[in-house]
């Protein structure tokens, strides 16, 4: 029998979004969440500050999980997920299984809303000429955003701190050889809020970014780009990267200056890599669960990233977040609302045209 319910597949900011706006509309909501918290990204990689406005991640995201937690309309389950799925638009049929113990669930509900989210590139993966594993003050955004969340930015090889830090930019994005040709959107956003906060806590460090060319989106040009280098003195270097060596206690970073045409070789305490989106692990397997066609780079196809991008393949399946592909936290939040707002439109449609099928034939 069709209904208005909505049932959510991850629970990170798309998801709490996407929960929070079928709520709102006065849908029922059931959030499954594979982890036993909610938060996504910003609570398990530990994000320091929000890219957009610095503000603290968890604080942040603390109050969206409350109201979350609190609305009676939303059901979450934490240490579930998603094992089978039958029916159609309107009236799905899903079996929900209880990680750990083969405990399982059957809920109805009219629509989905996949918001199973990213996973980082893993930059020793295919090559090692940066050192990840390696070299141990080698280290990706995610590790440096722990150290500036636990405000202990330090050389991870001897625990003192930096006095030359470089990052560089499009490690697993961009990159032709690999198969992601895309850009992953916020590393060149996150690198310079990185580096912002570096040269706060560590107020004698010098820093520097090498980059292809910087990217920044809506108002990141002012509030980070241009702060990072008139304010905090952070270098930007147009070049690429080719090697990382050890000499000394030293990381040596060896690579080319684009814009003079000319070797560079300088040596670091720390070399920040900024790595990627690539779609999780989750978003794959919710792909072939569902049925979801998944386009080359393996994130969930939408019709078009722009005019529909909350569609997916399936009628009456809808997707937020960075699993259609890389988006920041503004994008997220935003495709959250959008699929909330479609999946609840299309299962009362259907409701009420059940409804009414039901009256005629009386």
């Amino acid at each position: 029998m069709a209904n208005d319910a909505v049932l959510i597949i991850g629970g990170g900011p798309a998801g709490l979004e996407a929960a929070r706006g079928v709520a709102g509309l006065g849908a029922r909501a059931i959030l499954v969440e594979r982890r036993n918290n909610l938060g996504g990204a910003p609570i398990n990689e530990r994000y320091a500050a929000l890219t957009h406005g610095f503000r603290d991640a968890e604080e942040v995201m603390n109050e969206i999980i409350a109201e979350v937690t609190s609305e009676a309309l939303i059901d979450v389950r934490l240490g579930y997920s998603v094992a089978a799925v039958a029916g159609s638009a309107g009236d799905f049929t899903v079996t929900l299984a209880k990680e750990g113990n083969g405990h399982s669930d059957v809920v109805n509900v009219g629509a989905i809303i996949v918001a199973t989210g990213f996973q980082h590139f893993d930059p020793g993966r295919e090559t090692q000429m940066y050192g990840y594993y390696e070299f141990d003050d080698v280290i990706t955004l995610q590790d440096s955003e722990r150290m500036l969340k636990d405000r202990n930015w330090v050389r991870p090889s001897n625990g003192e701190s930096p006095k030359r830090v470089c990052f560089i930019q499009c490690v697993g994005s961009r990159d032709r050889h690999i198969g992601n040709e895309y850009c992953s959107k916020v590393c060149c956003g996150i690198a310079s809020k990185q580096a912002i906060e570096i040269r706060q806590q560590v107020p004698d460090c010098r820093v520097f970014i090498f980059y292809i060319d910087m990217r920044m989106y809506g108002y990141w040009e002012n509030e980070i780009y241009w702060p990072a280098q008139e304010k905090y003195k952070v270098q930007y270097v147009k070049g690429i990267v080719t090697e990382i060596l050890k000499k000394g206690d030293k990381l040596l970073v060896r690579g080319e200056d684009t814009t003079m045409g000319r070797p560079v070789e300088v040596t670091m305490d720390v070399v920040v890599l900024s790595n990627g989106m690539e779609p999780s692990a989750g978003t794959k397997e919710m792909a072939r669960v569902l049925g979801l066609k998944q386009n080359k780079y393996g994130f969930i196809e939408v019709p078009h990233d722009a005019l529909n991008p909350t569609a997916t393949s399936v009628p009456g399946i809808f997707v937020s977040g960075a699993a259609a592909g890389p988006r920041d936290l503004d994008d997220s939040v935003g495709t959250g609302g959008a699929a909330a707002m479609k999946a609840v439109s299309l299962a009362r449609k259907l409701a009420r045209g059940d409804l009414q099928l039901a009256n005629a034939s009386r």
